[in-house]
């Protein structure tokens, strides 16, 4: 397998195999936490060899820079069947999160893993507006 795209984003669909992916980003500014962020997608295109048909779990995790768990922690199966005609196939996944809940500024990490193996990691930052004050 091969994750041809691992995104976290404003908002993504999927017509029809067609991956449209719109705002992908690995920062987000805040006056102050905890914040809670109104809207986002993490979006991943995963391509199968025809060999690795069949059924594979996913899990994706979002961690903070302790370690921790947070948000939602969506777990899934997907059944892979490749065409007669075709070497491979490919799967899009999205994941649309509607207040996520940051408690910290810092450093933060999404993983996502394919049958108990992380195949691929994003960073998050959470950054504080610079006070703009006009002394």
């Amino acid at each position: 397998m091969k994750i041809e795209a691992f995104l976290l984003c404003d908002a993504a669909t999927d017509q029809r195999g067609k991956l449209n992916v719109l705002g992908a980003f690995e920062d987000i500014y805040v006056k102050q936490v905890p914040f809670k962020y109104p809207a986002c997608a993490i979006v991943s295109r995963i391509r199968f060899e025809k060999i690795e048909e069949g059924e594979h779990k996913i899990r994706l995790t979002i961690i903070d820079q302790d370690g921790n768990s947070i948000g939602p922690k969506p777990e899934g199966k997907l059944v892979i069947k490749t065409a007669p005609n075709r070497d491979s196939s490919v799967a899009n996944l999205i994941m649309n999160i509607q207040g996520l809940d940051l408690q910290d500024f810092g450093k933060y990490r999404i993983d996502l893993a394919i049958d108990g193996s992380v195949q691929a990691s994003l960073p998050l930052r959470v950054n504080e507006i610079p006070n703009q004050s006009n002394n």
